[in-house]
Formats: C-alpha cells, structure tokens, sequence
C-alpha cells in the first residue's frame, strides 16, 4: 500500500531546500510517495502551517532556526514556527536543522519545542539526513551527534530562556529602549527589569551593558 508523505521544508536557502529535496526523493522506500511544499520565509510558512490545519495535514515539517522575521515581527524565528506547528498541526512530526551548536541553544530548542528530530547542519550528510527522515517516521526522537553528545554531558543548570526572555532580547536587538519594553509587553517595569538583570547573570554579562548582553546571545544562537 502507497505511504503518501507531505512534507513541509522551511529555509531561506534554496540550493539547501533543493539538497533536502533531492536526498529525501533518492533515498525513499518503494512504497512512499513524497509530496513536498516550499517556504522560504516566515510569513509563507505560517500560511502554510495555518491553512493545512484546514485541509490536508502535513506528516512532517523541517524548520532551519534562522530565518528573516516576518513582516510583522511577531514570528522571528523557526522555532517560533514550530510552536505555531504545535497548535495547528499537533501530529506532524517537527525537524528542526540549525547551524548553532550551543548547548545553551540546543536546550532550549529541545525545552520550547521538543522536536521529533534535531539536526546540526555541521554533523549532516545526505546519508544522515536520509537516516534520520526515516527513523523519525518510525521511532523518533533523531538527534545528531553534536545533539546527543550535549545531552549526554548536559547539567541541570543550562542556559534556558522562555518565551518572554526571547521576546526581551528580540526587541532589544531591533533597537528597542528599556522603557518602551512595556508597549511590547505585558509586565511591569520592576518584572522587565528583573528579568534583563536575569538575562545578564545568565549570559555573565560583567559590564551590565544591553549591548554586551545582545554580542553574548547572539553567540550563543539566540538572535
């Protein structure tokens, strides 16, 4: 019996889109029949996502971390789309693919969004990435090397940042001041500024500088 796929793959790289593509069609079984749908930004993969909770479903979804915001600069990143995918798609099974390979990054993708598969694009070949589609349709969760070898060496007190936390650093990066968080956000000034000085021990900002902050989080993949 013919196993139709549908499958989503969001990047703003097309040759990268295009390598997935041809990996995934080269390397199915005989009895799967891949159907793929393109998004190379934010704003087409949220009507994507949206419009499939309506009609068909997608199986699976791949989302690179780094995209360009979308216009309204409420969705900034793929993980933030795979949350989206969390609330209209709760079968499809997520494949996040990133270039960051933190583990204060790696943590909180796997903390926020818990995906079937995790793949840092550094560790991936198209034997893996073949691997890995495969087994994520099975047995998941995939991690990659880098992915599992963090998670074997891991503590407790990783570096883990919630969805206000972002938010903060976000609109701080778009050049956002302190006292205009609160258009922004739904908490007082004492709990902002709480949270920044939160921020700052986090990432062991010694100069308690914003700007410092915002170098350290986009090192460690955060912007």
């Amino acid at each position: 019996m013919t196993q139709e796929l549908k499958i989503l793959m969001v990047d703003d790289h097309p040759m990268i889109i295009e390598g997935y593509q041809n990996t995934l069609i080269a390397s199915k079984k005989v009895h799967q029949e891949i159907v793929i749908d393109i998004a190379h930004d934010c704003d087409r993969a949220n009507e994507l996502i949206k419009n499939a909770a309506n009609t068909e479903h997608y199986d699976v979804l791949f989302f690179d971390i780094s995209l360009p915001s979308s216009k309204d600069g409420l969705i900034t990143s793929g993980e933030d789309l795979a949350k989206i995918a969390r609330t209209y798609l709760p079968d499809a099974k997520i494949i996040i693919l990133t270039m960051f390979n933190e583990s204060f990054r790696i943590l909180n993708i796997i903390n926020e969004i818990n995906p079937e598969g995790l793949l840092i694009k550094s560790d991936l070949t198209s034997s893996e990435l073949a691997e890995a589609f495969q087994h994520i349709l099975l047995d998941p969760p995939y991690y990659s090397s880098t992915v599992s070898n963090f998670l074997k060496t891991t503590v407790s007190h990783d570096l883990y940042l919630d969805n206000i936390n972002r938010k903060i650093l976000h609109l701080l990066s778009q050049g956002v001041k302190t006292k205009s968080l609160r258009d922004y956000i739904d908490l007082s000034m004492s709990a902002i500024e709480k949270r920044k000085k939160h921020l700052k021990d986090l990432f062991l900002i010694e100069d308690g500088k914003d700007e410092t902050l915002l170098s350290e989080a986009r090192k460690k993949g955060f912007l």
